[in-house]
């Protein structure tokens, strides 16, 4: 509370005035509310959707196969992977018979949440690498030998880059289990809406949680035509971020630079976030007061001003050269639909003085334009751009 016993307010979160764009179709609600609860306003798009286990031909035979003729080695990958591929054979009445064939198996697990759904099953790994790091798993299989030997590889909708491969090149026979396989999403609607809002700028960072949502979005900017906005926006104005190396590869392919956390988990994902985008706004100190431009928002001595589009596009316009007089027709083509009447600056910029609070940020140079009323004392250390 304030000395007078007010309430104060609280502080805005991290990701207040930023808007990022979610493209998972799994655990899309949790990377939402971890996003939200820091302040970010969230536009989700699933870029796939998940074939449902029980309803997959191909795990099935892949299970039939492996009970029929059982691996010298299992390699489990992901711990809900695992799960539902055991849970998916209950289901099929072939729980039991698999189980007997793992039991018989040097069981591998990429790391420690997959070794939980393997002992919560009543198996026992062999090995799991420190690092969880599946180009560690294949160090240890081609230094024990695998010529000749029936190697069965959870998958879970990622690539593998090299793994399969360098294992049959090695003499293994590899047998692929597709746990969770992606399909294009059902409605295609709501991943344009997402790219369309990525290519006019409207977001400011995109995740991506697995690879083939982030092959199945440029796929779909390539089928409409977009695949050179969307690049440019993801190289220049969107920041992209990812899970971690494995998601990024399709991006990296076109040559997209990500951000990424240390550890490949949701939670860290939405840290980068928090520190990447605050490091990226504009900061200024303007008529007094210290202002930063996010987003969809601008903070006022850390008090978060929600601000509607036409304003921020003025804003951004006067920043671009802050304390100098910026022309009403500069301003004008800075407005998205504004065609050619100046009283749409004007408007525009009135509503953006309501919307901050402080009428002297924007001073009015008669004739000319408006200006950003730049501190007489300010240097380049306030500007973070």
């Amino acid at each position: 509370m304030d000395d007078d016993g007010q309430q104060r307010p609280e502080p805005p979160g991290p990701l207040a005035g930023f808007t990022v764009g979610v493209t998972a179709a799994r655990r899309a609600d949790e990377l939402g509310a971890l996003l939200t609860r820091r302040g970010a306003a969230v536009l989700h798009a699933p870029a796939l959707r998940i074939v449902p286990l029980a309803d997959d031909s191909e795990l099935l035979s892949a299970t039939k196969g492996l009970i029929g003729r059982a691996p010298d080695i299992v390699v489990a990958t992901t711990a809900i992977g695992f799960r539902g591929w055991i849970e998916a054979a209950d289901g099929w009445g072939l729980g039991e018979p698999l189980l007997a064939r793992l039991r018989d198996a040097e069981v591998l697990a990429r790391g420690p949440k997959v070794k939980g759904a393997i002992r919560a099953a009543g198996l026992t790994e062999q090995w799991s690498p420190s690092s969880e790091s599946m180009a560690e798993v294949l160090d240890r299989l081609l230094d024990e030998g695998v010529d000749g030997r029936r190697i069965a590889v959870q998958l879970h909708g990622e690539p593998l880059p090299g793994f399969v491969e360098a294992l049959r090149a090695a003499g293994a026979e590899v047998v692929g289990v597709p746990v969770y396989r992606w399909l294009p999403p059902e409605d295609i609607g709501p991943v344009d809406r997402l790219l369309d809002v990525t290519v006019a700028r409207g977001l400011d960072a995109l995740t991506f949680t697995s690879a083939p949502a982030a092959a199945s979005l440029l796929n779909r900017a390539g089928a409409r035509g977009l695949l050179p906005d969307l690049l440019a926006a993801l190289r220049h104005d969107v920041l992209p971020a990812v899970v971690g190396p494995v998601t990024a590869l399709p991006l990296q392919a076109h040559g997209i630079d990500t951000v990424q956390p240390e550890r490949f988990r949701l939670g860290p994902l939405v840290q980068v976030l928090c520190r990447e985008l605050p490091g990226r706004a504009r900061v200024l100190p303007i008529a007094g007061h210290r202002v930063e431009i996010r987003g969809h928002a601008v903070l006022v001595d850390g008090a978060l001003k929600p601000v509607p589009p036409a304003g921020m596009s003025l804003l951004r316009a006067l920043s671009r050269r802050p304390g100098w007089v910026v022309a009403r027709a500069e301003l004008l083509r800075a407005l998205p639909g504004a065609g050619k009447d100046e009283h749409a600056v004007e408007t525009a910029m009135a509503r953006l003085r309501t919307a901050l609070g402080e009428p002297k940020l924007i001073q009015t140079v008669v004739k000319r334009g408006y200006r950003l009323a730049l501190d007489p004392s300010a240097d380049t250390k306030y500007d973070t751009v």
